[in-house]
């Protein structure tokens, strides 16, 4: 079985990011973290995600095993519904590394971005005050 994750990786993170959600799930996942869709679905929330398509994250995940970035089994040793239980693999950990790095670059761009909007959207006046006061300070 040939391994297209390389190709998939250099393909999604060509340009700009396409999905953010995956390096978040990725990132849950890290660590040796087994969890379910459910609690996937909770970390993204806290991550700040607001109004989530649940039937978009299971896309995803499976959309991720089947580029061998996560495995699933299911789980049912709980007395409820049997649950599929996703863990990352070692191609997943690479993946999430290259976002990383994506990631780590799309905040310098916005970093540059806010500061050089700063400095156009704030009057001159307040500009040179707030530079006075820093002075003041020191």
């Amino acid at each position: 079985m040939k391994d297209n994750s390389a190709n998939n990786t250099e393909k999604n993170l060509g340009g700009s990011p396409k999905n953010l959600m995956i390096p978040f799930l990725l990132l849950s996942l890290r660590g040796g973290f087994s969890l379910h869709g459910y609690k996937l679905i909770q970390e993204l929330s806290k991550f700040g995600f607001d109004s989530i398509d649940q039937g978009n994250v299971y896309r995803i995940l499976r959309q991720l095993e089947k580029d061998n970035l996560v495995n699933s089994e299911w789980d049912t040793s709980s007395g409820g519904p049997a649950k599929r239980i996703y863990s990352l693999t070692d191609a997943g950990k690479d993946y999430l590394d290259l976002w990383s790095n994506s990631l780590e670059q799309y905040q310098m761009m916005l970093d540059s971005f806010f500061n050089m909007y700063s400095a156009f959207m704030m009057p001159p006046s307040v500009s040179r005050k707030k530079a006075d006061d820093h002075n003041e300070k020191e």
